[in-house]
């Protein structure tokens, strides 16, 4: 197969191509970037995402590996179908929500705005990589936040707006994680919390799918985990430490065609769990009036 954009040796494709990244960075990048009001409504009045949501997260997430793994004219198929649904995603925020007032602007093509989705992506794949399979080093966080950025650029963002260095993103995270910018609407609490608690498998699944969302509850930030209502008690910090330190354990005797590749039948699995419940009138969520 021809090379894609992250080619064989490319430090992103490494990260991702691990099944336990793949499973649950997605989940956080999601909830921490419910945390920015602006891009959070603007999808939200711009797509069905809010009634389905495990779909969007489904079909973005493999939509996204196809661009880590896939040869380029897979990658570029994604870039121009993704391109065409951003053109849809502009107009202004109805009402006030925390220090951005009604009126406020929002287009899926502003930079600051690209760089915000990019950046929940890479921060969570780090995350993810740390946590379940093993600490990154200074050279390796550098050259994966190079093909972070270039995994934005794809998209349209420009090189300008990114922090330069692995070190200064890590320092523009913690800022916008402590800073006044900082809330989460209504609908996004609702979403965010059924995305962290409720992900609609089959029955047979579930055990394992509520060890996962226990880690990605894990790695959030507190202050996120209290903005959407997440408990977090002594004992889910001792759950989460022993799942974690199985799964990088794990990593020693699990077979690679096991541990590495794309994650397409879980994404897909999901996506038919919730369209089932839908087709027989029910919701994965309930969401507050408008």
């Amino acid at each position: 197969m021809a090379d894609g954009y992250f080619p064989h040796g490319s430090m992103l494709r490494h990260v991702q191509e691990h099944r336990a990244v793949g499973q649950t960075y997605g989940q956080r990048a999601l909830i921490i970037g419910a945390t920015h009001p602006v891009p959070y409504v603007g999808t939200s009045a711009s797509t069905n995402a809010k009634e389905r949501p495990f779909m969007r997260l489904s079909a973005t997430a493999e939509a996204f590996e196809s661009i880590f793994f896939g040869d380029r004219a897979e990658a570029d198929r994604v870039l121009a179908m993704v391109h065409q649904m951003h053109t849809k995603v502009k107009g202004t925020l109805d009402r006030d929500e925390g220090n951005f007032p009604s009126g406020t602007p929002y287009d899926a093509f502003d930079p600051e705005l690209m760089l915000w989705t990019m950046a929940m992506l890479a921060d969570s794949s780090r995350v993810a990589f740390e946590a379940l399979v093993r600490p990154l080093g200074a050279d390796e966080k550098e050259r994966l936040w190079v093909d972070w950025v270039r995994f934005g650029e794809l998209f349209g963002m420009p090189r300008s707006v990114a922090p330069e260095t692995a070190a200064d993103f890590e320092a523009w995270m913690q800022a916008q994680l402590a800073g006044p910018d900082f809330h989460v609407t209504d609908e996004a609490r609702v979403v965010g919390r059924a995305i962290a608690l409720d992900m609609p498998v089959p029955i047979q699944l579930r055990p394992g799918i509520t060890g996962t969302n226990l880690v990605v509850r894990g790695m959030l930030p507190e202050r996120v985990r209290k903005a959407f209502g997440l408990s977090w008690t002594p004992a889910h910090a001792a759950a989460y430490a022993g799942i974690t330190a199985g799964v990088r354990a794990s990593h020693r005797v699990v077979p690679d065609q096991v541990r590495l590749g794309r994650n397409t039948g879980l994404f897909r699995l999901v996506s038919r769990t919730e369209r089932r419940i839908i087709q027989r009138g029910g919701r994965t969520m309930e969401l507050p009036a408008a």
